[in-house]
């Protein structure tokens, strides 16, 4: 199965979190340091719609353009939507596309970055709104593979402003932990 593929199935996952999601629940801390759900999904949004544009023209004039408005729920979906339809495309996977300063590089490691950045945040809304998460088995392992692949270095990490330290788990933590826990996450993080 394609990550493309992968990444379509996880995101269907997410759908159900978020449209469950109420205006009232926009304010809720999440696992992301300092944002709130609207926060979060406002973050989704534009990478959905800037990885689209980037796929379609090779770059994105802006990735942090996303906007939620009164429907939040809907300004989510129609990003998946746009995202979708654009890596679906004949012939997106073999393009070129520049992701923020890195690149240019292949679409299907755009794709592949896409996968971590949604099975990641299907966990965020998950625990910041109380509910399980049930990720892809087979997303988590592509995910987590190509998460082994990002600079464990502290000082690099906090230069990129993408991830926090590495966490520390028990050795025969599951492979979903450990994906967590890569992108300095804590696997046990509770809504305080």
């Amino acid at each position: 199965m394609t990550t493309f593929e992968l990444d379509r199935q996880s995101l269907l996952v997410l759908d159900k979190i978020v449209a469950a999601a109420g205006h009232q629940d926009l304010t809720r801390p999440t696992p992301c340091a300092g944002w709130t759900l609207a926060d979060l999904l406002r973050h989704q949004v534009s990478e959905n719609h800037a990885f689209a544009e980037a796929v379609r023209n090779g770059v994105a004039a802006d990735w942090d353009a996303g906007r939620l408005g009164e429907d939040a729920y809907a300004s989510y979906a129609a990003s998946v939507d746009d995202f979708l339809t654009a890596f679906g495309e004949e012939g997106a996977l073999d393009r070129e596309l520049k992701i923020h300063e890195i690149g240019p590089l292949p679409a299907e490691i755009a794709a592949a970055m896409h996968l971590v950045d949604t099975v990641a945040h299907g966990w965020d809304l998950a625990k910041t709104l109380g509910v399980p998460y049930e990720p892809v088995p087979e997303a988590v392992h592509a995910a987590l593979e190509f998460a082994a692949m990002i600079p464990a270095d502290p000082a690099a990490r906090e230069a990129g402003g993408t991830f926090a330290a590495i966490v520390d788990v028990p050795a025969d933590a599951s492979e979903f932990d450990r994906f967590l826990a890569l992108l300095g996450r804590d696997p046990g993080w509770q809504v305080s």
